[in-house]
């Protein structure tokens, strides 16, 4: 990497080139151990003459800022300051007015606990690394998908097609490859969903309980979001806004409780948004895992109005570090969607969505998602027995995904700070805006080996 060095100001070069050095290593912009270019190359860059630079070496080795060794370079010496900090303005920049939110803490920048029951995490050591690196590896050879030239903001093609096989088959959807844009998860179809139908003020229905990152993402678009009660049979139709212009639901595995919307509830959803219209965005939450039962249709499948929005994540099913998923949408949002990809942060990684494709079309998604949902479902099956026998706790029925909830008569918080306390991370289920109280416990990222253990800790303390 180049060194820009400012020679701008008095005095004669050497000077100037000694200044802008010993700054940088003051500033710690060169850190310690970091070899400089030699001077012959950085008296070309600079356009100077290389005694100017040589005379600024040896003084700077000289005060103790450089070390030189020979037949090896010259090197930035520890030298211990302070960095030079910035002094603030006056009148700093400052977010726009309404802008409240802030950066929560992600599950990778926090200490893993011992028993860790945090939800939305799949067990990493489940996946197939091997065999998804030969893929990612074909897929980054020379001459491979074009890597000089820009990608397809709607994905790639390849990928879109073995999405609607997939989803064909997986979720008795009639898709075709034209239908499905890419995206980067969930929360970013979500995004692209509100830029596209959503007006300030604008009425938003989500579930209560429910995702705050998707109340939030359509909050910081101006919409007004609402919460919905939720019951056994899923979403209450009833309580929904008249106004709302949108949707949000998680069907198949409502997030956080765990029910799946009956099938008369489905329908009533889809006859209230023709009636209004509105759209409805159908989140398949942790679809992929079940264990028990036949999964019900999609809405998309029920839907012959055109009013669902279907979103698709791997997050779950693979790892949530390949950062993709996708949208089905109806054909008058397709090319606003895909335009609104394009303009957010133009196409995702070709590479990646290639190998997907041949992942899934080579049966091998399929074959890890029953291999993890036997192991998933022997997990269940334990949290659940563990649960069950209390009295004081009222588990909620789920037949699918990667967590358990269970409701309380007392306060959940106290319980859950001594359990982090006893390095036993469970989740308070009024952290997700439900006026019940009761805990959240994940089973996909704790360890098998610790589970029972961890259970009996957090069952000692309820």
């Amino acid at each position: 990497m180049d060194l820009v060095v400012e020679l701008s100001g008095r005095g004669d070069r050497t000077v100037r080139i000694y200044r802008a050095l010993r700054q940088a290593i003051v500033d710690g912009r060169l850190p310690v151990g970091h070899r400089l270019p030699a001077t012959r190359v950085l008296a070309a860059d600079l356009g100077v003459a290389r005694n100017s630079v040589t005379a600024a070496y040896e003084r700077l080795v000289a005060e103790g800022y450089l070390t030189a060794r020979t037949g090896a370079g010259t090197f930035v010496a520890d030298v211990r300051s302070e960095p030079a900090t910035r002094r603030a303005p006056a009148d700093p920049l400052r977010p726009r007015a309404g802008w409240t939110y802030s950066a929560t803490p992600a599950s990778a920048t926090e200490p893993v606990p011992r028993y860790d029951f945090r939800t939305g995490m799949p067990d990493a050591s489940l996946f197939p690394f091997e065999t998804w690196r030969r893929l990612v590896a074909a897929e980054l050879r020379v001459g491979a998908n074009h890597p000089g030239r820009y990608g397809d903001p709607a994905g790639h093609p390849a990928l879109r097609a073995a999405i609607s096989r997939y989803v064909g088959y997986s979720r008795s959807l009639r898709v075709r490859p034209e239908e499905v844009v890419v995206t980067n998860g969930a929360q970013h179809a979500l995004d692209l969903i509100g830029r596209v139908l959503v007006s300030p003020g604008d009425v938003v229905a989500v579930e209560d309980p429910g995702y705050p990152p998707a109340r939030q993402v359509l909050a910081s678009l101006g919409a007004r979001v609402v919460g919905v009660p939720v019951d056994a049979d899923g979403l209450v139709v009833d309580a929904l806004p008249d106004r709302a212009r949108v949707v949000c639901t998680t069907p198949s595995h409502q997030f956080p409780l765990g029910g799946a919307m009956s099938l008369t509830r489905r329908h009533a959803l889809l006859a209230w948004a023709v009636q209004r219209p509105a759209a409805i965005v159908e989140d398949d939450y942790d679809s992929e895992f079940r264990h028990s039962a036949r999964p019900l249709e999609p809405l998309h499948s029920l839907d012959t109005a055109g009013r669902v929005i279907y979103v698709g994540t791997f997050s779950k099913s693979m790892l949530p570090s390949l950062r993709t998923g996708f949208v089905l949408a109806p054909a008058p949002l397709r090319a606003a969607l895909i335009a609104a990809r394009q303009l957010g942060d133009s196409y995702g990684q070709v590479a990646v969505q290639a190998a997907l494709a041949r992942f899934i079309d080579e049966g091998l998604l399929a074959r890890h998602v029953r291999r993890a949902g036997r192991a998933y479902r022997d997990r269940q099956a334990r949290v659940v027995a563990a649960l069950s026998g209390l009295p004081q706790l009222s588990l909620v029925p789920a037949a699918a995904g990667l967590h358990v909830a269970a409701l309380t008569s007392g306060p959940a918080g106290p319980v859950v700070a001594a359990a982090r306390n006893r390095g036993v991370a469970v989740e308070d289920l009024g952290h997700y805006g439900s006026d019940s109280t009761g805990f959240v416990l994940g089973f996909g990222a704790v360890d098998p080996a610790l589970l029972d253990e961890g259970l009996s800790i957090f069952t000692s303390l309820v």
